[in-house]
This record gives structure tokens, C-alpha cells and sequence, in this order.
């Protein structure tokens, strides 16, 4: 029984690599510094990614610039900035969207691992993109 469980064990941490997270994943500062967003999987859309504000500078901050007045009375953090990213290649997602709480805004979105290890998250109104670098948290 025993080169059984071991034989079984030994195909488990082959197999781990298939399972390893992909680069994008984790927490990230926004470029200003003012913002961690933990990015991963989307709770409700398999083989999408999402990201969550997880801290910010100044605590207690709303979503005062909202569009809808209703939400502007919530935290900021909590709030999902990035949503419904489709995988584009190794480190590579494109056509999700993302949050500017700072405006109120959505905007078209893509995100990708820099060689240096940073992530590129870029937003797009019809063909004009403007790009941030975020540092891992």
C-alpha cells in the first residue's frame, strides 16, 4: 500500500505546475502608491480574473465620484476595480474592464507581466490608452 500512496503523492507534485498560479495574481501597489489591488480569480466567471481594492492610503475613503449617487457612500476598499479579464497569453489578459475611483469612470482594460516582474495595466477609451505600472504588494 505504501509505494501506492507514494506513487500517488509523486503524481500530485508533478502535476503542480499545471495548477501555479499565473504571474498576475497577487497583490499589487498602484502606481501613485495610494492603492493595493488583489488580483485572481473572478468569484462568479471561471477562467476570468478580477481584483479587489484591498487597502488605501487614506483610510475610510468612499467612492465619491460615482456615477450613481446611491454608491457614493461606499468604501473604497472592498470595492472591485478590475473585472473580467480573459486570458490573452502567458501573463496576458485583455478585455476586462477597469474602475477609476478617482474619476467615477470604466474604462477598457488589458493587464500584462513586465520582464522586471511589474504589471501593466492599461486603459482605453476607443483607441486612445493610457498605462500605469503597479509593484507587487
Amino acid at each position: 500500500m505504501r509505494p501506492v500512496l507514494l506513487a500517488a503523492a509523486l503524481s500530485i507534485a508533478a502535476a503542480a505546475p499545471a495548477f501555479a498560479a499565473d504571474p498576475v495574481e497577487g497583490e499589487w501597489l498602484t502606481q501613485a502608491g495610494t492603492a493595493k489591488v488583489k488580483i485572481g480569480p473572478c468569484p462568479s466567471r471561471d477562467g476570468r480574473m478580477c481584483g479587489v481594492i484591498t487597502w488605501v492610503r487614506t483610510a475610510g475613503m468612499k467612492d465619491a465620484e460615482n456615477p450613481d449617487p446611491q454608491l457614493r457612500g461606499r468604501p473604497l476598499v472592498g470595492l472591485m476595480m478590475i473585472h473580467n479579464f480573459k486570458p490573452a497569453g502567458p501573463g496576458k489578459w485583455t478585455g476586462g474592464k477597469i474602475y477609476d475611483p478617482q474619476s467615477g469612470k470604466t474604462y477598457d482594460s488589458k493587464l500584462r507581466i513586465n520582464t522586471d516582474g511589474t504589471l501593466k495595466v492599461e486603459g482605453c477609451v476607443l483607441v486612445v490608452c493610457q498605462a500605469q505600472t503597479w509593484k507587487r504588494s
